[in-house]
């Protein structure tokens, strides 16, 4: 009896072993590169996750000053000006004097560097990026941290690449995006969506193949990871947990889905004007940059004193406006306020996104949509904060044309796994709808402007208003 199970059990193992051995064989990703990728999900995970404690204590050391130092000497809003302007200063001035394209979100600068376009010089970049960004979000202005944490992610990746001599082009590719990867993963605690947003939003620049999907998942994995040893393992954004809508209300949601479509067509377009605006006010000239942006800034810190619903990247604004903390009134006088305040600041050439900022103006409008829909169809029991957690999922999918990484990141940042199949109608939606209008996605809109103009003569340290 025991001879007959040793027998038996041998071969089982020689089998398992051979499955091993062959499926070795077959797999030619080198490990080095690997592990190279786990290095660089380490470095983004870190940067970013320290790049979001920084904005904070930057934001919370403006108020104190404020309260305790230049209040007693100064009016407050002159203190509040000054502050804020010497802040956006610092940061246009970091800018404007050692890397330019650190201005703006920085994604198309990553989307250009995989496609060859763009060169990554990460030993200028990583440290102006990361302290001029403190600058410029710390004043108060409309912007958000988790495009230079993409941007300062694919620049980890490039450094480990350079600094382990990795020679090979597709490793070195490969560890760009996963840097990139890595960068959103820990800015939004949503490794899930910082996969897909390389892999979808980047597509015409990522290079599909084993190797890098498996470097893009190993340094997500392991920058969610860092986030969440030093942050916690809460949402980003807390709200309640809603259930599912009922199917007869699905309607509605590909209703607010089509007018986000229409609107994310016209941001974009918004957004083009908005940039080619400043270059013609800036003419090329360094100062007027860091002249602008400090005159920006201090009125940011006027509007952090008296209408703070109109500043900042707008995250800590979505618990509040899905509580039904503002009328339908004044959520629509805040979305267009914002809309304003968004393109001035990111169409200045701060160094700061704009993911933030439109996850914001989809939770305003779809709040506002959802008290209307409530009071229009008082029956059907509608939850307006449903409809804000769509309105951000549809927004992001109109502008960046990525409806799967808009609804995986709205998701993750909400915990409301319920939302799903709605969150899919208004996302497709919007997305087709503002295809059929036409433009570019919003990266490759920016990173097309950028090479255009330095096609026609302009060096990258005259181009002072970037992507």
């Amino acid at each position: 009896m025991t001879d007959n199970t040793q027998g038996t059990a041998a071969p089982e193992r020689l089998q398992s072993g051979g499955l091993v051995r062959r499926f070795l064989a077959r797999d030619k990703t080198p490990v080095s590169v690997l592990c190279l990728s786990a290095l660089v999900g380490l470095a983004a995970g870190l940067v970013a996750t320290l790049f979001e404690i920084a904005v904070h204590w930057v934001s919370a050391q403006r108020t104190s000053w404020l309260r305790d130092v230049l209040s007693s000497a100064l009016p407050l809003w002159l203190s509040a000006f000054l502050i804020s302007a010497a802040l956006a200063w610092f940061g246009y001035w970091l800018v404007q004097r050692f890397a330019p394209e650190a201005a703006g979100s920085g994604i198309p600068e990553i989307e250009g560097a995989m496609d060859d376009l763009r060169p990554v010089r990460w030993w200028r970049v990583l440290p102006v990026k990361f302290i001029g960004g403190l600058g410029a979000l710390g004043s108060g202005m409309v912007l958000g941290r988790e495009g230079p944490s993409v941007q300062m992610g694919g620049n980890l990746g490039r450094m480990v690449s350079d600094l382990f001599r990795l020679h090979d082009h597709e490793g070195q590719h490969a560890l760009l995006a996963a840097g990139a990867a890595g960068g959103l993963a820990a800015a939004f605690n949503a490794p899930l969506a910082g996969i897909m947003f390389v892999v979808e939003e980047m597509r015409p620049q990522f290079r599909y193949s084993l190797i890098s999907i498996k470097c893009v998942l190993i340094s997500a994995i392991v920058a969610n990871i860092v986030f969440r040893c030093i942050q916690g393992q809460r949402a980003v954004i807390t709200m309640p947990q809603y259930a599912a809508p009922d199917l007869n209300t699905l309607w509605l949601f590909l209703l607010l889905g089509m007018g986000f479509g229409i609107f994310g067509a016209v941001f974009n377009r918004l957004v083009t004007l908005a940039q080619d605006g400043f270059a013609r006010l800036y003419r090329g000239q360094r100062w007027r940059p860091m002249v602008v942006g400090s005159l920006l800034g201090g009125c940011f810190g006027l509007l952090l004193l008296y209408l703070p619903e109109l500043t900042g990247g707008g995250i800590a604004l979505i618990p509040s406006a899905t509580r039904g903390d503002y009328s339908t009134h004044l959520l629509l006088l805040l979305f267009i306020g914002r809309v304003v305040t968004t393109l001035l600041c990111f169409g200045s050439g701060a160094p700061g996104g704009i993911f933030a900022p439109m996850l914001a103006l989809g939770t305003l409008f779809g709040t506002a949509f959802g008290v209307l829909a409530q009071q229009l169809f008082p029956a059907l029991a509608l939850e307006p904060g449903m409809f804000a957690i769509a309105g951000m999922g549809a927004l992001f999918a109109a502008t960046v044309r990525a409806p799967i990484t808009g609804i995986l990141l709205v998701i993750e940042m909400t915990n409301n796994y319920q939302l799903i199949l709605p969150l899919i109608i208004t996302t497709l939606g919007a997305t087709l709808l503002a295809q059929v209008l036409g433009g570019k996605p919003i990266y490759s809109q920016l990173l097309h402007r950028k090479m255009r103009q330095e096609k026609i003569g302009q060096s990258p340290r005259q181009t002072v208003v970037n992507t």
